[in-house]
């Protein structure tokens, strides 16, 4: 799990991220971005899990809590799942399906019921991504029955989306350099914060003028790169716009969309700093070193291609990489 915001700053004690981060720590998932503090570990045994559940702070009256209630012959977990008359409650299917896949790997080997869930036998299909973790795990829902998933699963590595070459250099960047991102925009997650200078998270506005925009003039809209790197060593600010090698012609020419976002955000909160434009590609089986306004390749093969006009702070990354792999 990549957290947006690197740096000194904790994560939050509040007992439901506590909770959620103990059980992904007890499912194996790397935290990457974050210091976890004593607190924050893997459960010792489903009783340490299902008495801290219980002690956590209760929902209004009107809202059903998510309990965890053990027997000899199987554990029932309450919450609801129906939202406009359909299996669609997110907070609720990520929640019961962590804590379900969790007392699983806790070694719980009976029934996991879902009890109070507001659901009728209509509302399921093999589909559903909560249907397709009850098949995988085993879990009921109180009266109904559940369909059998089939076809191709829904969760996969990701091979094809444009922005892999991003997400890595994301992570390349804050983990082998002193830079870090300020800006992130990647595909299929929540739209970051521009980080200020003094730490401050500003949230981007999507237009320089929303009446004019919807007005119809589509000029007044702020065109947003998909990742912003700051390398203080040398004052640079770099804006990334990633995409599929096949389509590099295309991300050059959105590079020319910057102006208002570098105007409203970068010139006035680092107003010391250099800005550059720069494409990040992924795919492909080239293997020629980029050139122009690509800096960098990430190929099917997993070659790393850098352009010798990349930024300074790409290049400083993959050396210390080099470094680390040689150690």
């Amino acid at each position: 799990m990549l957290f947006n915001f690197q740096g000194e700053e904790r994560l939050s004690t509040a007992d439901t991220n506590l909770f959620g981060i103990r059980c992904f720590l007890t499912l194996g998932i790397e935290i990457i971005g974050k210091s976890l503090d004593r607190e924050m570990r893997p459960w010792k045994d489903m009783e340490e899990l299902i008495e801290f559940k219980s002690n956590m702070r209760k929902p209004p009256k009107n809202n059903v809590p998510i309990d965890i209630i053990k027997k000899r012959d199987k554990i029932i977990i309450t919450g609801r799942l129906v939202k406009s008359n359909r299996l669609g409650h997110d907070p609720n299917v990520g929640a019961l399906s962590l804590i379900s896949t969790t007392l699983r790997k806790l070694g719980w080997e009976k029934a996991i019921v879902i009890e109070k869930h507001g659901l009728t036998q209509s509302m399921l299909t093999g589909q559903n991504k909560f249907i397709r973790v009850a098949n995988r795990y085993d879990i009921q829902l109180n009266g109904l029955s559940i369909p059998k998933s089939f076809g191709l699963d829904y969760w996969k590595y990701e091979t094809k989306g444009e922005k892999i070459g991003t997400i890595f250099l994301h992570i390349l960047v804050e983990e082998f350099s002193t830079g870090m991102a300020i800006y992130e925009n990647h595909a299929g997650c929540e739209r970051g914060y521009f980080i200020t200078q003094n730490g401050e998270k500003l949230a981007v506005e999507k237009y320089t003028d929303k009446v004019l925009y919807k007005s119809g003039d589509k000029t007044a809209i702020i065109n947003l790169p998909d990742l912003t790197i700051i390398d203080v060593d040398n004052k640079e600010v770099v804006d990334i716009e990633g995409e599929m090698y096949k389509n590099a012609s295309k991300e050059i020419q959105q590079l020319k969309g910057f102006d208002a976002f570098e105007n409203l955000y970068i010139k006035r909160y680092y107003p010391n700093y250099t800005i550059s434009r720069t494409v990040v590609l992924y795919g492909g089986k080239d293997k020629k070193i980029p050139v122009g306004k690509i800096s960098l390749l990430l190929n099917l093969q997993g070659n790393i291609l850098l352009s010798i006009k990349a930024p300074k702070i790409f290049k400083q990354s993959l050396n210390n990489i080099l470094e680390y792999w040689t150690y």
